[in-house]
């Protein structure tokens, strides 16, 4: 027995001089940074990423009902850069713990400030900054290791997506970001260098002021004519405002402005799909519809 503790003993000590020694050992749940571009700031997620290794997950080894550090090790991090709002629910800039409660029918999904706990140890409910549900998805193929990705990207919009074995949990978020951004459009158009195309860009792609979309695609367009990738914006823009007339002009002058190009096929084919587009539809023109 003496000859066992003293083995055990020694083994202890060699692996703590190998620690301090700087050895790197693999881990079965290997830490994973995600950090991504959304809105005007970013979206950093901190977390460990535990594998399914032949054992049955939700409803056994993550049991129903109980707090789950949303992955292995210390608790799961996610870092806001700006305010958003999740499920209708107004999150403040900065950095949660993620938290859920897995079941059968309903997940519990939980941010809390307790960024330092290890795991779910530490949690205290009275800690949390934000409670809502979700319904899990079954995924046809089998996610091995656990993941969080985000997914579906727009301007404003994204969503958190969790998978792991055969489920999937989704959780939309928005940028509340929309005073800050026509703010920096304001003072941007006022700049000695105007922004007209990235703006009009914007507004097209968000579907809003449309009108000052093409007033600003056509100004980008009087200091660079030869801009075909411009000319396939303002080709959008009017299709959405029904100049159709303007729109079809503006695919065409796409389409001879891009040859040449190695973006030539590209354009050719995007401008000759909207015109055909529009000419199948009702033909409407500036000044009347036929």
């Amino acid at each position: 027995m003496k000859k066992l503790l003293l083995s055990a003993f020694l083994l202890a000590a060699s692996i703590t001089t190998f620690a301090q020694g700087g050895l790197k050992l693999p881990s079965l749940s290997p830490t994973a940074k995600v950090s991504q571009e959304f809105a005007t700031s970013t979206i950093d997620i901190s977390y460990s990423r535990p594998s399914m290794r032949n054992r049955k997950i939700f409803g056994d080894l993550v049991q129903y009902g109980n707090v789950w550090r949303t992955g292995a090790n210390s608790a799961t991090k996610i870092k806001f850069g700006e305010d958003v709002e999740i499920m209708g629910n107004k999150v403040k800039a900065g950095e949660y713990a993620l938290y859920t409660i897995p079941g059968k029918e309903s997940w519990e999904i939980i941010l809390n400030t307790g960024t330092g706990n290890w795991g779910a140890d530490g949690y205290s409910k009275e800690t949390d900054v934000l409670r809502f549900n979700v319904k899990p998805t079954r995924m046809e193929g089998m996610c091995q290791t656990f993941t969080i990705n985000i997914t579906d990207i727009t301007y404003n919009t994204c969503k958190l997506e969790l998978m792991w074995e055969r489920t999937r949990i989704q959780i939309p978020v928005k940028a509340r970001n929309e005073d800050a951004i026509a703010s920096s459009i304001d003072k941007a158009i006022n700049h000695t260098t105007i922004p007209y195309f990235q703006v009009a860009n914007y507004y097209n792609e968000n579907n809003t002021n449309l009108d000052l979309a093409a007033e600003y695609v056509s100004k980008a367009l009087e200091q660079d004519p030869k801009a075909f990738y411009m000319w396939w914006l303002k080709a959008r823009i009017e299709k959405k405002l029904h100049h159709n007339e303007k729109a079809i002009e503006a695919a065409r002058k796409s389409m001879e402005t891009a040859k040449g190009s190695s973006f030539e096929a590209e354009y050719i084919h995007n401008n000759t799909k909207l015109i055909s587009e529009i000419q199948k539809g009702e033909f409407s023109t500036d000044k009347k519809t036929y």
